[in-house]
Parts: C-alpha cells; structure tokens; sequence
C-alpha cells in the first residue's frame, strides 16, 4: 500500500512544490530550456501552494533608477510589475528578490541568464516546482514580456513602517473605562467560532451552539489567524495587511474596541498567557518589513519593536528580510516563542521587562512556519518546511531539544495535532504539502523514552495539499484535510483515521474513512475546497471550511465526530471564502 502511494506521489509533486527559481548563480545557468521540454510541465498556480504579499501589490513604490542596458519600464509598467511580483512572486522569493524559499532574482544574476531564458522559464515553467504562469493562462503574454523585463532591472525596495506610523494607525475605539465589566450577552463564548471570511475582508462570529452568525466584523484583508486572551474575553485577529483587531466578546454584540497596523504585510498575533500576566501585552510579527512589536494588551498601544534582520543561522551571512511565522505564548514562563522564517531561529522573547528586553535566541532549522505545542505544553513543535524538519523546543529548559526529519515533503501543521497512540503513547502528528504522508513524533521523553523526538509512523493520507491536521481529547479519530490537491475529489474530501485501531505495524498503513465534505456541502458551481477541521469545545463535532471562489456559493460543515456523519451546513449570502475557524476554548487553552 505504501509503495503504491509513493509512485502516486510522484505524479503531484510538482504541483504541489512551492515554486523554486532559476539557477541561483551564473555557474549554474543552463542552457535556453527548449520549449518542447518545458510544455511538459503543467501544473497550475490556482493548485499550488504560492504564498503571497498581497497587499505590497497594491503599494505604489518608488521606480528605482534604470541602469543603461536595463530593459526599460514606463512607471505604469513598473507598477503593473510590482502588483505582480508581490501577489505572485514575493512570498517564495523575497519581497527584494535576494531569495527565500525560492532562489534569488536580482539583476546579476538574471542577466546572465538573459530575457529569453526568464521569458521562457516564467511561460513554461519546470518540472522542479516553477508555475507554468503563461501556459496556464494566468499570465498573458504581455505581462510575461513585462516580468522578463522588470526581473532584469534593480528591484523596488517598499517603505519601513516604525513606531511613527504605528502611532498614526491606532486606535483605541472604545476606551477600557467604557467597556462592559461583566459579559453583556448570552452566548456561550466558549463555543464561540471565528471564522476568516478571506476576500470579503471580515471575521464572522458563529454560536457554536446554534449554528447561527452572531456579527460580521470589518478587519484587515484575509485574517490568517485569530488568538483569544488568556481571560477568554478578547479576540485578536491579524490580516495580511499587517492590521490588528481586538474584539470585545463581552459586549452585547461583539466588536472590535482597538486597532492598530504593525506593517504592510503580516501573518502572526499572540497574547501573554503566563499566570500573573494574563492579558498584559500583545503581540505581532510582520513579513514587512521584518519585526515584530510588542503592545499593551488591553488598548493595542505599540511599546517597543523589534527586528528581524540579521544573520542566517548556518550560513552565517546576513538576511535583509527574515519574515516572522509564527508566534505562541509559552505556560512556563513569561515569554513569547518567535519563529523567525529565512534565518531559521527561534526567538524566546522574555516579556517580564520589555524595557530590560531579554531574548534567548535558539539555531533551529529554515524556514520556519507554524506549530504548536505537545499536549503537556511544555515543548513547542513547530516546522522547517524548506528542509522537511520539525523543530522542538523545551519551554521549561529554555533550549532546543530535537530537529527532527519527518520523511515528508513541506511539513504543514498548522497547530498539530496531540493524541495517545495505542502503541507508542502520546504523539504529535504533521501532514505534508507535498505528499501523501503523515508522519507521527513521539513527544513523552519520560514515560516513552525510546520513541522520544523520533518519527515512530509515517503512513499515507488522501493525497499531498494538506494544510491542516486535527484532533481532540474526547475524540478517537484524527482528520487530514488536502484542499491544495489538484484534483477536485480529492480537494473537496477528508481523511478520517480511527487512532484506536493504530496498531503501531509500520509496514502497513492504517485504513481511513474518505468524508465527501463538499459534496455534502450540496455547492453545484465552482471548485469547493474543504480546509480546517476544526472541533467545537466539547470535542463531539468538527466543522470544516468548504471555500469556493468569492463571486461562488461557500459553506461551513458540521460532522458528529462519534458517527462521522453529517450534522448540519451553515450557508449564508455573507460566507464569503471562509476559511480559518477558531474555537474560543479551544484556542485559548491551545487544545489541539
């Protein structure tokens, strides 16, 4: 069974890999690749995984001064340019194209590749992970001529955002003298969802309970995550915009009180969670520029920023844009555990004087991206999806602990997922973006010591696009979604493994249950793709995202986690893209 789904493996990998360069250096430029060579690869950027900097698209940039021989570019070409690059390009090769999970694209090294090579290579693609973006016809041939050219000439470097246009953004809607001292509505804010309505630019609050959506809120554009506080009152979303909400869940309809924005682009939000500072300070990571801030935790006031910019952990050479991932609070002490994408390290920020700011920086592996912690909470997991590694972290020590290989291509997370293994006891489980797999890490150094930080099964899933992994303590079943998959089927489906018939044989995998999610969805038009299991607090249901195109009908899922039957669809002309969803207990007390 396993060989089988490595040879399927095999037939989507390249639609799945993040989308890689050129030769990184002249003495590895190859020849012109010959059309007929490159026709063979036909991925589609719309089923690749291609991380975006959505909204320095939208900047208009100052055109840096053209250099004779360097092809030239009218300022509406440069801008046409940039809102390319950055949507498409940026978030695998830098937003000053120096390189990121993708290879370098400054101009001495493309020259001597030359316009034909880059023209071709941005057409066609390769078979190595670079989007077809002309053949698949979602760029034209103009604007292909357009990037050929725009790569050969020096590139726009966007503006810094300090404390001075923190300041200038902030808000503090309602002050904290005028907000509810006792919640002021009747819903159960445990079972609260917030839910990311990506392209409409909102969360939506969803009564667990009822199934019904309690408000709409405005935020930035495509929140990527939402945080509760340690008290359970304050929600805190983040969008790709760098802007930060703060709900107030105690008011009579929920709304956001402060607002703030920390950059142009963003992906990460978090609150002090350690006893005696509950809800003392907030704070956010920017992809640009690279920093993170640390605010008041009950107005979003910016208190001190800090950067990224440094020097890549093996390497030992300087980065100029190092993008914060992601970003979780410890319970063992009053820190904030920063993961730092292209230098590969791990920042614990003591917040117990910011002032006095001590960081215990620790060399991981790159680049980092999402993670959580073991169901102890004492060690944090968290990917290195650019060397297929998971790195672990022992929040009591203070120190890494283990780098691990999960056998995978691009382990993705997100959180994780935490359960008792009937063989090797308790375990922490990632998929993978890139394959079929789903590896298992053994997380009890003291009671499993010869399955401690080691992958104890590896065994196959529906199929390589998977984003997130989900259980619960009062569930048997564990959940892997695959909405990046090109296929429709497989995108629109869930796999469903009962952990109680683990049997811990390693040459077999175990058998799932396929959950036809978008079909139950009952969605006739557009390519529905089912993201994020998502458990409500009791553990007994799972919600899942079944996101369409925006101008098409969503929905959100509801399946009884004992049967794995359908329980109820949530459809509403205002779901639009849903996509992340966040229980309130769950998220605040990180059960996962």
């Amino acid at each position: 069974m396993r060989l089988q789904a490595m040879l399927r493996t095999t037939t989507i990998l390249a639609a799945l890999a993040l989308p890689l360069a050129l030769a990184a250096h002249p003495a590895n430029a190859q020849e012109k690749p010959a059309p007929s060579d490159l026709q063979k690869h036909d991925t589609s950027p719309g089923a690749t995984y291609v991380p975006q900097q959505d909204v320095l698209g939208e900047e208009k940039l100052e055109m840096p001064g053209q250099k004779p021989g360097d092809p030239t570019l009218t300022q509406a070409e440069f801008d046409r340019a940039n809102q390319i690059y950055f949507q498409r390009c940026a978030g695998c090769h830098g937003v000053l194209r120096k390189g990121a999970t993708g290879k370098p694209l400054t101009p001495d090294l493309t020259k001597e590749l030359g316009y034909d090579y880059l023209k071709a290579f941005i057409t066609y693609g390769s078979p190595a992970g670079m989007p077809n973006w002309g053949t698949s016809g979602e760029l034209s041939e103009a604007d292909i001529d357009l990037m050929a050219r725009y790569i050969l000439n020096e590139p726009a470097t966007p503006p810094e955002f300090g404390m001075a246009q923190m300041r200038d953004s902030w808000k503090v809607i309602v002050p904290v003298d005028q907000r509810p001292t006792k919640p002021m509505n009747s819903l159960n804010l445990d079972n609260l969802f917030s839910v990311t309505l990506r392209d409409s630019g909102e969360v939506a609050l969803i009564d667990g309970d009822t199934k019904q959506i309690v408000t709409r809120i405005k935020t930035g554009y495509a929140v990527h995550i939402s945080r509760i506080s340690a008290s359970g009152r304050y929600l805190f979303v983040i969008g790709r915009d760098a802007k930060v909400n703060m709900i107030d869940l105690w008011m009579e309809t929920p709304s956001t009180v402060a607002e703030i924005k920390v950059g142009s682009e963003a992906r990460s939000v978090e609150t002090s969670k350690f006893k005696g500072w509950e809800d003392k300070y907030a704070i956010a990571g920017s992809y640009w520029p690279p920093q993170y801030v640390i605010m008041d935790g009950a107005t979003l006031e910016p208190l001190k920023i800090v950067s990224t910019r440094g020097m890549i952990y093996d390497e030992q050479t300087f980065h100029p844009e190092p993008r914060v991932a992601s970003i979780v609070a410890s319970h063992f002490k009053p820190e904030f555990v920063v993961n730092i994408k292209e230098t590969g390290k791990i920042q614990l920020v003591d917040y117990s004087d910011i002032k006095n700011l001590k960081v215990t920086e620790i060399e991981a592996e790159r680049f980092l991206h999402d993670g959580g912690f073991d169901s102890t909470k004492r060690y944090f997991l968290v990917a290195a999806n650019a060397r297929h590694k998971v790195a672990v972290v022992d929040m009591k020590e203070g120190k890494l602990a283990a780098l691990i290989e999960t056998g995978g291509q691009t382990p993705h997370p997100g959180r994780g997922a935490n359960f008792v293994h009937p063989v090797f006891g308790p375990v922490w489980a990632t998929s993978h973006l890139g394959d079929e797999s789903v590896a298992l890490i053994g997380t009890d150094p003291e009671g499993h010591a010869e399955q401690a930080w080691k992958i104890v099964d590896s065994f196959y899933a529906l199929g390589g696009g998977s984003l997130f992994i989900k259980t619960h303590p009062n569930s048997t079943h564990l959940y892997v979604d695959a909405p990046l998959n090109p296929e429709a089927e497989i995108s629109a489906s869930v796999a469903v493994f009962d952990i109680a018939k683990m049997n811990g044989d390693t040459e077999t995998d175990p058998e799932y249950t396929t959950l036809p999610i978008g079909e139950w969805a009952g969605i006739p038009e557009g390519q529905p793709r089912v993201v994020q299991p998502e458990f409500n607090k009791a553990g007994d249901e799972v919600w899942f995202s079944v996101w369409n195109a925006k101008d098409k009908v969503s929905a959100l899922v509801v399946v009884d986690d004992k049967t794995l039957q359908l329980k109820t669809v949530i459809k509403d002309a205002g779901l639009i893209t849903p996509t992340g969803k966040f229980n309130v207990f769950n998220t605040q007390n990180d059960i996962y």
